[in-house]
């Protein structure tokens, strides 16, 4: 599945690109960085993409437009939608009249650029190399259990005759099994929902620096002489979004990723996890050339 992404950059922003979509010529897309951007906020120079809290919005625009350029998608309109974590599939026509609330976005119009805002989630682009239809998934942990990669295919089957046979997919850089610590209620939700979800997780010791380097000051009388650190449940989101895509019929040789991991590269990428809460937003985009 993984491929290896080509880092591209001329002057401007560095971005993620995936050679097997970079031979579809009528097709644009990328996923973005944190690298050579207009805002001030997040480590200065920073390719934030959200308009957050700590960012202004000229900053943003500016990187918007900048990133857009970056893509082979310069003034075309960029359409995002305002993300609750649902498994709500949008059909986008042209830049809304309104703002757009859900968790994937599907189109064939030309000159158009779809874009999903991630910081640890992961973001899924999708292509119909036969009917040029495309799509932007948002996938956190909620969503990857209301199956919305598998229903986000469905939507290009009903709306547009997508054969699953001849999408591409590409999964974009999110927080990776490494890094993932999760609760108990997490995996309850997955195994409620696929007979697979146990592979979706593996359990990790609990690190701990000081009990680590001085272990002699947590002996206990209580034989074999530690307190046990205990183990932690850790999620691969990039395996969960890789088995919606084969149940829903995409051939796992027309399935990419990034392999990234937001948090082991937060130098090149946002995570919330990683800068507790305050960071800018990374997209993965796609449109199609007029």
């Amino acid at each position: 599945m993984a491929q290896v992404p080509e880092l591209k950059s001329k002057t401007g922003p560095v971005v993620l690109t995936i050679p097997g979509l970079e031979r579809l010529p009528w097709l644009a897309h990328g996923f973005s960085t944190r690298l050579a951007g207009f805002s001030q906020v997040y480590g200065g120079r920073s390719l934030n993409l959200g308009f957050t809290h700590d960012d202004t919005r000229e900053a943003v625009e500016r990187n918007r437009a900048a990133f857009l350029g970056a893509i082979g998608a310069r003034g075309w309109p960029m359409v995002t939608a305002r993300q609750v974590h649902s498994d709500i599939v949008l059909r986008v026509e042209g830049p809304p009249a309104v703002p757009l609330t859900g968790d994937a976005l599907v189109t064939h119009a030309r000159g158009l650029v779809l874009a999903v805002k991630t910081a640890d989630c992961v973001p899924i682009l999708l292509v119909d190399a036969k009917k040029k239809a495309v799509a932007a998934i948002h996938a956190g942990w909620r969503g990857m259990v209301k199956r919305i990669v598998e229903k986000t295919v469905g939507v290009l089957r009903r709306e547009y005759g997508s054969q699953p046979g001849t999408l591409h997919a590409a999964i974009g850089p999110g927080i990776a099994a490494c890094c993932y610590a999760v609760g108990d209620e997490v995996r309850e939700a997955f195994d409620s929902q696929f007979a697979y979800a146990a592979q979706l997780f593996h359990e990790v010791m609990a690190h701990h620096e000081v009990r680590e380097r001085y272990p002699l000051l947590f002996l206990t009388a209580r034989a074999p002489g530690h307190h046990p650190l205990g183990r932690k449940l850790h999620l691969d989101m990039a395996m969960a979004a890789q088995r919606q895509l084969l149940d829903a019929g995409v051939p796992h040789k027309q399935i990419f990723a990034t392999g990234k991991c937001t948090s082991c590269h937060n130098d090149l990428l946002f995570s919330h996890r990683r800068e507790k809460g305050i960071t800018g937003r990374q997209v993965g985009a796609i449109g199609i050339r007029p």
